[in-house]
């Protein structure tokens, strides 16, 4: 094995373990608002919540070990995750796409969680090459 298929595969697990702990991070904090609220919006306010837990520990993961990012200002960092929470709606859309899904056709907390791990695992496959390519570029400032 080169140098440079070592190194693409410790990317490449480094990216999953980080996309699993952001996935527990997510499933977590929907667990946790559905425990605490359970009137008339209890499942999206779950959604959106696990969504934001996410989408923070996702990016500061992504941002120091997979793209070794440095923002050269505070406002350099808030553009820059601007731009990674703007190439994560599509990736949202996949996402709660497969957990609304689960949730409308099995009807169980279960195969929600479910349906939601799916849409992450491929919402995260597509979201490293845009990351990759508009969000972590090291040809802009």
């Amino acid at each position: 094995m080169t140098a440079e298929m070592r190194a693409a595969t410790k990317l490449t697990i480094s990216y999953a373990v980080f996309a699993l702990i952001a996935t527990s991070a997510n499933i977590g904090a929907q667990d946790l608002v559905l425990r605490i609220y359970s009137g008339a919006f209890d499942i999206l306010a779950s959604f959106i919540a696990g969504t934001g837990v996410g989408l923070v520990v996702k990016y500061i993961l992504d941002k120091r070990y997979i793209f070794r990012f440095r923002a050269y200002s505070v406002a350099h960092d808030t553009k820059t995750f601007a731009l990674y929470t703007v190439m994560g709606v599509a990736t949202t859309v996949i996402f709660w796409g497969f957990e609304f899904g689960f949730h409308y056709i099995f009807e169980t907390k279960e195969m929600r969680y479910l349906g939601g791990v799916i849409g992450l695992a491929i919402g995260y496959m597509t979201k490293y090459n845009l990351d990759k390519r508009y969000v972590f570029r090291t040809d802009t400032a």
